[in-house]
């Protein structure tokens, strides 16, 4: 995944999530939140099954806040900003 890879706007269905958008990679999830941080998340940094889910629930625009919060938090590859 680079670096430079666009960021899609979450839906954020419920209306009060920390995440505002996402890309998405073979094997990883590239995370925005509210505060203009970039997480990385990849297969090798928190599981191949985390990371399918995340592309799920980010399609989905619901629970992808509250999962990294429960599941992932620290789980992540690096800070791209």
């Amino acid at each position: 995944m680079r670096n430079d890879s666009p960021i899609q706007p979450y839906l954020n269905l419920n209306g009060d999530s920390g995440v505002r958008g996402y890309a998405i990679g073979p094997r990883a999830i590239a995370v925005e939140f509210a505060d203009g941080s970039v997480y990385l998340y990849t297969a090798d940094s928190a599981g191949a099954e985390a990371i399918a889910r995340m592309h799920e629930l980010a399609r989905e625009g619901r629970g992808l806040n509250t999962y990294i919060n429960r599941y992932v938090r620290d789980a992540y590859a690096e800070r791209l900003r």
